[in-house]
């Protein structure tokens, strides 16, 4: 049975931690227990100060063992990177854990790590769940919920398209990282943020494929770039003519020698002044079924009138994961995915 309030700790403070903490003191469904921060100055703050709303009574800190300490019902888990061992410590300390972050579904190449979460679950008693927006939720939940609706299935398409003239100046701090602004050789010769996600998506595409009651088989993996073709200025960053502008991953999941799962990771710095001439548009999600009926389906931040609002996927990635809390909680002991938490009644959204 559900309970009035659920205990958490927001674990990490960044863009995903604060949005978590604001909705964490605002819903009565939930009660904010405590706060972890990496970064030592960061801590004995009030959690408030750091979301930027008023005091919450709730100090942070840096102190694991003092996480650890803590009489709580779930731990919600947003930090840039994951670490296994820290997830298992909080599973073994009987907090369930939910988390946006590297772990969505078991496949082969986090095999290890699901071994010691699902141990550190019966060791505690505790649940595992990952949810967010992609992966965790635009690339499985919903494809999952149209094949309700689908006489046959053939193929299943999820185009990611970020256009970062949408998103706000806080997002270009990633373009480095993601290989924007170099030269299109050297964007082939090193590794950027979206070399090996693939297999982090892979998780998405093997939930997919068994819950149709098939096995990916191999992942295959594509990429293209568009170069400026003149000097595109931005808020705080240049992208210069000749480098790279906009980038396409493709990554094809296959099943019995066809492509069951294909994702399209599309990135760009608007939707001009650049070769090849892409125009992907307006960040959103697209899920496309190929099969009888074709269907589908757009995400998108809705749009106000007279307004400019950067893309939601923040609160998104953030929500995704914290309106499963509840039913986490109430879940038997173990990772815990879309495909068995059931339906999910998120709590306290209307207030």
């Amino acid at each position: 049975m559900s309970k009035s309030s659920y205990r958490v700790i927001q674990w990490a403070t960044g863009r995903l931690g604060k949005i978590a903490i604001r909705h964490f003191t605002e819903n009565p469904a939930f009660t904010l227990v405590g706060a972890y921060v990496s970064n030592p100055e960061k801590a004995g703050k009030d959690a408030g100060e750091i979301a930027g709303i008023a005091p919450t009574g709730v100090l942070t800190t840096n102190d694991v063992d003092a996480i650890l300490a803590l009489d709580a019902d779930c731990v919600f888990y947003s930090p840039a990177r994951s670490d296994v061992e820290v997830i298992c410590r909080l599973l073994r300390s009987g907090k369930n854990v939910v988390t946006s972050t590297s772990f969505f579904y078991p496949t082969d190449d986090f095999r290890a790590q699901y071994d010691q979460i699902e141990a550190a679950c019966r060791e505690g008693g505790t649940s595992f769940h990952g949810g967010g927006i992609h992966p965790g939720y635009a690339g499985d939940l919903l494809p999952l919920t149209l094949t309700r609706i689908m006489n046959r299935l053939d193929k299943v398409e999820v185009h990611e398209i970020v256009n970062f003239l949408d998103e706000d100046t806080e997002a270009l701090e990633h373009l480095p990282l993601m290989g924007f602004a170099i030269d299109p050789k050297e964007f082939e010769s090193r590794p950027n943020l979206l070399s090996g996600a693939y297999k982090i998506f892979a998780q998405s595409q093997a939930m997919i494929a068994e819950g149709l009651g098939r096995k990916i088989d191999n992942v295959t993996t594509r990429v293209e770039v568009a170069t400026a073709t003149k000097d595109i200025a931005l808020p705080g960053a240049l992208i210069p003519k000749g480098t790279v502008a906009a980038q396409r991953h493709e990554w094809t999941a296959w099943s019995e020698g066809k492509p069951l799962v294909v994702f399209y990771a599309c990135y760009t710095i608007g939707n001009e002044d650049m070769e090849p001439d892409w125009r992907f548009g307006k960040t959103r999600y697209r899920v496309i079924m190929a099969g009888d009926p074709p269907t589908e389906l757009v995400l998108q931040g809705a749009e106000l009138p007279g307004e400019h609002l950067p893309h939601p996927g923040y609160t998104w990635t953030a929500m995704g994961g914290v309106t499963a809390i509840p039913a986490v909680c109430e879940a038997p002991p173990g990772v815990v995915s879309h495909l068995n938490v059931g339906l999910v009644r998120p709590l306290g959204l209307v207030r």
